[in-house]
């Protein structure tokens, strides 16, 4: 349990290391995709948290706009949902001198990576991947390549950068475990040669040491905010794609709108309760008491301690303010930063740059482990 009265994102946990990589510099990875507008749940369970790791690790926060064309190939304004994305980044507190912040398209050596991840990773662990399963639905012959082969792209993201750890949510730890197979059966792969490189590390992995190259990426665990629900539904995850606006709080959403939304939201006649337990089978309950506790800063189990037992029409006014005050600002800065677009392409062009160089170091030594010809 999280004790109510420590802050949560402030403090991010790091999951041990299944293995000794002494060698490895920490290093914080994650990406957000260009589409649609980003909500309440992608700030409190992405973006809050990236601003949170950059107090304690070196970051690179990527706008993945190549994974975007495997939900719709064909964009009309992919060009501005990547600055859009990059103004939220900004507007919340990411700092894109001290961190990187650029768009994956930018940094060629993501595409070529996946192409070597594509030759090392194996089809049936593509087949397995629950995403590709729920998206390509029942005509999987008709589905793309591309969203077959995402989780190999996912895979180079990070570890042309050989990041350490990444915050994922519920739904992509299945692609992070695929991140760590591909590093995994890379190293075993190619143990000898990385030894004769000399540019390995000693790696334990199970009862065998290998010649690592690459890191088996850790997952960062998440704060209870970690999954926001919808505000119409309880059972499914808040959505760009949900037709209903009013299931979802937008980051451009002004202090009237906001407050509208959680005046609306669905709830239960219940009142709240004073422990944990009582939220079970009260999805749309646990959802508001979750949402105030991400916002706050605080553990649900301190939201129950001094809303329980109050009905909804004292606590979504007082869910409203508290959004109101923490997202308003950010809303306001986001829309002051989209305007000046010089200033958003400058900063994407500098961190393309900056990531560019560390790619290209990375991928100099596997075409060397590889054994493609360079000079």
């Amino acid at each position: 349990m999280t004790d109510s009265n420590q802050p949560v994102f402030n403090q991010p946990v790091f999951n041990q290391p299944a293995f000794n990589q002494p060698a490895f510099k920490p290093l914080v990875f994650s990406g957000v995709q260009p589409t649609g507008n980003l909500h309440l749940g992608n700030y409190l369970g992405a973006i809050k948290k990236f601003v949170a790791l950059q107090d304690t690790s070196d970051c690179i926060y990527c706008v993945v706009d190549l994974h975007s064309l495997t939900a719709q190939l064909v964009h009309d304004d992919l060009k501005d949902q990547t600055r859009s994305i990059t103004a939220a980044f900004l507007a919340s507190g990411i700092d894109p001198k001290k961190h990187i912040v650029f768009n994956q398209s930018r940094v060629m050596q993501h595409a070529e990576l996946a192409w070597i991840f594509n030759c090392v990773a194996r089809i049936g662990w593509m087949n397995r991947m629950t995403q590709f399963k729920d998206k390509a639905g029942k005509d999987r012959e008709n589905a793309s390549l591309g969203l077959l082969a995402y989780p190999s792209l996912m895979a180079a993201d990070i570890l042309v950068y050989r990041a350490t750890h990444v915050p994922v949510g519920d739904d992509q730890k299945q692609h992070l475990e695929l991140t760590r197979d591909i590093a995994q059966k890379f190293n075993n792969d190619f143990s000898d040669r990385i030894a004769g490189l000399g540019v390995g590390v000693e790696m334990k992995v199970g009862e065998e040491t290998v010649n690592g190259y690459f890191p088996l990426t850790e997952p960062i665990i998440g704060g209870p905010a970690a999954r926001i629900m919808s505000l119409r539904d309880g059972s499914k995850k808040m959505s760009k794609s949900d037709p209903s606006d009013l299931s979802r709080i937008n980051l451009t959403d002004d202090a009237d709108t906001i407050s509208k939304k959680i005046r609306k939201a669905k709830t239960d006649p219940e009142a709240l309760p004073g422990e944990l337990d009582g939220l079970a089978s009260r999805p749309e309950a646990e959802n508001l008491v979750g949402i105030y506790a991400g916002l706050a800063e605080i553990s649900k189990e301190a939201v129950l301690k001094e809303f329980g037992g109050q009905q909804f029409s004292v606590f979504k006014p007082a869910l409203a303010d508290l959004a109101v005050e923490k997202l308003a600002p950010v809303a306001g800065e986001m829309r002051r930063i989209s305007d000046d677009r010089a200033y958003v392409d400058a900063v994407l062009r500098d961190g393309g740059e900056r990531a560019g160089a560390l790619a290209e170091a990375t991928m100099k030594t596997v075409r060397d482990i590889i054994g493609l010809l360079q000079s």
